[in-house]
Order: C-alpha cells, then sequence, then structure tokens
C-alpha cells in the first residue's frame, strides 16, 4: 500500500463491463511528509467515496468493490485523516 493525493477524475464512458458503475480517480504518490512525488501519476478504483484532494490509502493488486471481483490493478481502500511519524 501507499499514501497518495487525488489530483482527478477519469470520465469514461466505454469501458470493461466490470468497470461499470465504478469511479475512477487520478493519483499522485506522496513521500512520508506529504509532498507529492512528481511524475507519478496514476488512476485507481475509488472503493470509499474519495475527492479531489483527499489524501488516500492505496491498494495494488486484485480488487473487491461492492462483493464482486472486479477488474482493477489499484484500489483506493481508504481516506486519511492523520499521519503521524516518529521523530526517529
Amino acid at each position: 500500500m501507499f499514501l497518495a493525493r487525488v489530483i482527478g477524475k477519469v470520465i469514461s464512458t466505454q469501458k470493461c463491463e466490470k468497470l461499470v458503475g465504478g469511479k475512477l480517480l487520478v493519483i499522485k504518490s506522496l513521500d512520508e511528509n506529504k509532498n507529492i512525488i512528481e511524475n507519478s501519476a496514476l488512476v485507481a478504483l475509488d472503493s470509499v467515496g474519495a475527492g479531489i484532494g483527499d489524501i488516500v490509502l492505496v491498494d495494488w493488486g486484485s480488487t473487491i468493490y461492492e462483493d464482486k471481483k472486479i477488474a482493477a490493478d489499484m484500489a483506493i481502500v481508504g481516506i486519511v485523516d492523520d499521519i503521524q511519524l516518529s521523530d526517529n
């Protein structure tokens, strides 16, 4: 899993049947200080209701969405409220 910020959305009228009804968002990876890692734009399926500007937790691999397995390699699985790091 990794942290990312939602920077946009993808609108697609033609897509795989297993993606119909799913919301696709454009994300960019973040470092541990919440800085965007340039050249890291990706598209992920939103399974938690995230929106533009949100910091999200992203998971790679097979995705379950609304109790069915879908054709997505990456999914947004959490909206981050806070990040706490140790001073070490």
